[in-house]
């Protein structure tokens, strides 16, 4: 029997991954190389090794800074990107009106001081995975990540401090139909900083995505 034109596309699409795949791994990336893979590639090319917090204050981390001096810091970028509908800006700043989508909860909120802007990848979380041998630049870097829409994300701040510096072998977006993306941008971001993970983490992302669609993601090396 022939095979389908689906077939043949299909088949096209995953030698193509695999070939990206193969080439990404081969050549390991470099800051502002871009890596297309599956997600559970993605996640087994991880290193996998065990954490350390030794020495971590979160004040290593300098945030929240203003970049591009327009008198909005990165946590009102992130609000102003994120609103569902964009809110009135005021002096310094200040956002006020509309609203925002927290999908961890699955709830909208119409008050800007009611979010936090969750490092999805926590801050004590990086360090313990390889930040902590960066630089002070890298590290500000990071926590002010804003070339990359999955690194910081709005949520309710109830959500945020639910989870704090948790992976998510110990904590899950509540909104069970966002675990997927969830997993998917965590691995991305890591991927992104060339991160690792430990045991129970990759164990619990293997349990993750083992109901999640193995979607391609694409990822800008920041270093």
């Amino acid at each position: 029997m022939r095979p389908t034109n689906a077939a043949i596309t299909a088949a096209a699409v995953l030698s193509l991954l695999a070939a990206l795949f193969t080439q990404a791994t081969a050549h390991p990336a470099g800051p502002g190389d871009t890596i297309a893979v599956p997600v559970d590639d993605a996640l087994a090319a991880l290193p996998v090794r065990d954490e350390d917090r030794t020495g971590y204050e979160r004040t290593k981390f300098r945030h929240w800074t203003d970049a591009d001096h327009d008198s909005c810091s990165t946590r009102s970028e992130v609000l102003l990107d994120e609103a569902v509908t964009a809110p009135e800006q005021g002096a310094r700043c200040l956002l006020t009106g509309r609203s925002w989508y927290s999908p961890y909860d699955d709830i909208y909120l119409t008050v800007a001081r009611a979010l936090d802007i969750d490092h999805l990848v926590p801050l004590a979380e990086a360090w313990d995975s390889g930040a902590s041998a960066w630089t002070a630049g890298e590290r500000e870097a990071y926590a002010n990540d804003l070339g990359d829409v999955r690194a910081l994300i709005a949520v309710s701040a109830a959500s945020n401090r639910s989870k704090s510096d948790q992976d998510p072998a110990t904590w899950q977006p509540p909104a069970t139909g966002y675990r997927c993306t969830y997993a998917t941008d965590w691995i991305a971001v890591k991927t992104r900083w060339g991160l690792a993970i430990d045991t129970t983490e990759h164990n619990a992302l293997t349990s993750i995505l083992a109901d999640c669609p193995n979607i391609p993601i694409e990822v800008t090396r920041a270093r």
